[in-house]
């Protein structure tokens, strides 16, 4: 089972998104069985704490299932147990660099490098504009699957 965590800042808007999205899209492709996707936060703000609103209602309209989530903090552990750690922006990622240490620092990518167009994915929680963070999310967790398809991950 390859192991994906997805992390923002507070594990409230981008990371659960693209938990959930990555979830949906798996299932789709019927890789459900060979991925596993979960999600964090770089720091403590929202420790606990549901999705927000936005990420809720934007993900209802899209129609994909909100996976059941509570904000929880990244670990030193995460970089062990999992295979891949994304960061949604360059500052996820380098608290996450600095949260899993050296030896798994390598893990650690953003999100939308996996993507034609690299770039970060804007906090809905300062832009208030969930539909492109939505947009950019589903581009990264689709060019992230076939990423994991072309390099053999999913064994086909």
């Amino acid at each position: 089972m390859f192991r994906i965590l997805f992390v923002c800042h507070g594990n409230i808007c981008r990371s659960p998104m693209a938990e959930s999205v990555m979830a949906h899209v798996i299932k789709t492709a019927g890789c459900g069985d060979k991925v596993e996707v979960a999600s964090a936060a770089a720091h403590t703000d929202e420790i606990g704490n549901p999705p927000h609103r936005g990420t809720r209602e934007i993900l209802k309209r899209k129609g994909i299932p909100l996976v059941p989530h509570s904000a929880r903090l990244m670990t030193r552990a995460d970089g062990d147990a999992f295979d891949l750690l994304i960061g949604m922006d360059r500052w996820n990622v380098e608290d996450m660099r600095e949260i899993v240490g050296e030896q798994n620092a390598a893990k650690v990518r953003m999100l939308l490098e996996f993507s034609p167009r690299p770039r970060p994915i804007a906090d809905p929680w300062y832009t208030g504009n969930f539909d492109d963070t939505y947009r950019d999310i589903e581009e990264g967790c689709t060019c992230l699957l076939a990423y994991l398809k072309e390099s053999g991950v999913l064994g086909e």
